[in-house]
């Protein structure tokens, strides 16, 4: 074999080689956001009077458990949050307070970017509610009014406004095989304000567009 020969070999390897670790590093899951060590207990107020709380306690770099509490209640309930497996960042955490009623706490998986909602009564008795299909605006694909709340059954999305508890919805017209781990496989992108919602959605294997103008009601 010539010099010449061997030389072209030489550089075909190299440029196989090159473009076999480019597509290793491209086909690589990106992560919603980057996890951290939570060490530090992190504390929401919301602006009532009687200063309501909610406290998100650490343990093993993760949240453990809520306490909440307002001035007069005179003592602090704590649960589970229940989600040990979730990856979470406290950039990618909120909390929505309604008065003394209730708080809604949102976050979203830094793994998966699925979206979480936990509803808090904010009271000395009362259960809270947990879903694993919450629409959060930590997801840059997903515009949600402030103040608002959304989030789907695979079937419809649903709305709130957390102040009022008015509520609408809107339905994507059949159910979908919707995975909240790989969301945007069928729910590409929404909108949500007080008088619309809008949405991109796969529906039969094709890409379409969405829009209701809503009431908000009491239920």
């Amino acid at each position: 074999m010539t010099m010449k020969a061997m030389f072209f070999l030489f550089a075909a390897a190299l440029i196989i080689s090159g473009l076999t670790s480019c597509g290793t590093s491209s086909g690589k899951p990106q992560s919603f956001c980057d996890t951290v060590c939570i060490k530090d207990s992190i504390h929401f107020k919301g602006s009532h009077p009687l200063k309501p709380e909610v406290i998100l306690l650490p343990q093993d770099c993760g949240i453990d458990s809520i306490l909440w509490t307002y001035d007069g209640m005179g003592f602090y309930r704590k649960v589970d949050l229940g989600y040990s497996n979730v990856k979470l960042n406290p950039a990618f955490i909120s909390c929505l307070f309604r008065d003394t009623s209730y708080a809604f706490l949102l976050f979203n998986d830094c793994i998966t970017g699925r979206g979480y909602q936990v509803k808090i009564p904010i009271t000395k008795s009362g259960s809270y509610s947990k879903r694993s299909s919450g629409i959060n605006s930590f997801d840059k694909k997903f515009s949600v009014e402030e103040g608002m709340l959304a989030y789907t059954d695979r079937g419809n999305i649903y709305v709130e406004e957390i102040a009022t508890g008015r509520q609408a919805m809107m339905t994507f017209g059949q159910a979908t095989e919707l995975d909240y781990d790989a969301i945007h496989d069928i729910l590409d992108s929404v909108k949500v304000t007080r008088d619309n919602i809008y949405v991109r959605i796969r529906l039969n294997d094709k890409w379409e567009e969405l829009q209701k103008k809503i009431k908000l009601e009491l239920p």
